[in-house]
């Protein structure tokens, strides 16, 4: 009965895409900024293709919403918003460039007293939702500029790494894959929020 009662409360959403030829995508296929014709022939070019276009998806769920929208959390009891993916994948790039360099930066939102900043702190105020993407964008540009430095993917990190429980080495190619996974995890969690804001749908 609670739940019954607790479905009955939830306020009527539409479910909607923008796509005009395949109702299970966001956008039509010529409208997609994700696709491109570049052929890609090798380990590397694979593997940042597939950084490109997860991050592209997550800018793409998160198109047309206000800093209120970015930062409900329609999925409770996670803490989970769409402000707070971009301010944990915003860490995610800084924290890849941390194990792989050694780079000297600091935790932009976690904290020893709240670890779970990245989500705690995506509040719905557009100066915290413009400065997320800000942070966002000059961390993958900087992930790129690391990334388009280094030829050999087969490179062993320097910094400390959190990969497995002794913090094992591991090889830029892990490291981007590991950043691929990442997007691609929350990119779905990205599918279910953005779905309970507003109804829209689509891959």
């Amino acid at each position: 009965m609670e739940q019954r009662e607790h479905d009955a409360e939830e306020p009527e959403t539409t479910r909607w895409t923008q796509s005009t030829v395949y109702p299970d995508m966001w956008v039509d296929p010529d409208d997609d900024p994700r696709e491109t014709d570049t052929p890609i022939d090798d380990e590397r070019g694979t593997l940042l293709e597939y950084l490109r276009y997860y991050r592209l998806t997550l800018e793409l769920k998160c198109a047309g919403l206000d800093a209120e929208q970015l930062a409900r959390r329609s999925a409770p009891p996670s803490t989970m918003s769409l402000l707070g993916l971009v301010r944990h994948l915003a860490s995610g790039e800084r924290h890849l460039r941390r194990v792989m360099t050694g780079e000297d930066a600091p935790e932009l939102y976690r904290t020893d007293e709240d670890r779970e900043g990245d989500w705690t702190g995506a509040v719905a105020d557009p100066a915290v939702a413009a400065d997320a993407w800000r942070q966002w964008h000059t961390e993958m540009e900087a992930t790129d500029r690391y990334l388009a430095g280094v030829s050999d993917l087969g490179t062993w990190n320097v910094g400390v790494s959190d990969f497995g429980p002794d913090g094992a080495d591991l090889q830029l190619r892990d490291a981007v894959l590991g950043q691929i996974v990442e997007y691609a995890r929350h990119c779905g969690h990205a599918d279910i929020l953005r779905e309970r804001i507003d109804g829209r749908v689509g891959q």
